[in-house]
């Protein structure tokens, strides 16, 4: 899989994914969630979705990228 991301159209598609929410987020839902695929196509990945959708569109990313963007942000 290349460094991009990849788009699933719903993230309700990605079954037995356990969706979880950064500590620092507020209760305004204004964060996203991330995730990690169970067994399918997009075991391995990580996925992002907005909190405020959550029947929406998901990220997905090699985890390397994804550590990239997190250790980025500090």
């Amino acid at each position: 899989m290349s460094a991009l991301p990849r788009n699933v159209p719903s993230s309700t598609s990605l079954h037995d994914a356990r969706w979880l929410r950064s500590s620092r987020s507020t209760g305004m839902n204004n964060c996203v969630e991330t995730a990690r695929p169970g067994p399918g196509p997009w075991s391995g990945l990580v996925a992002v979705r907005d909190s405020k959708n959550t029947a929406g569109p998901a990220l997905l990313f090699a985890p390397a990228a994804w550590e990239g963007f997190i250790s980025g942000l500090g």
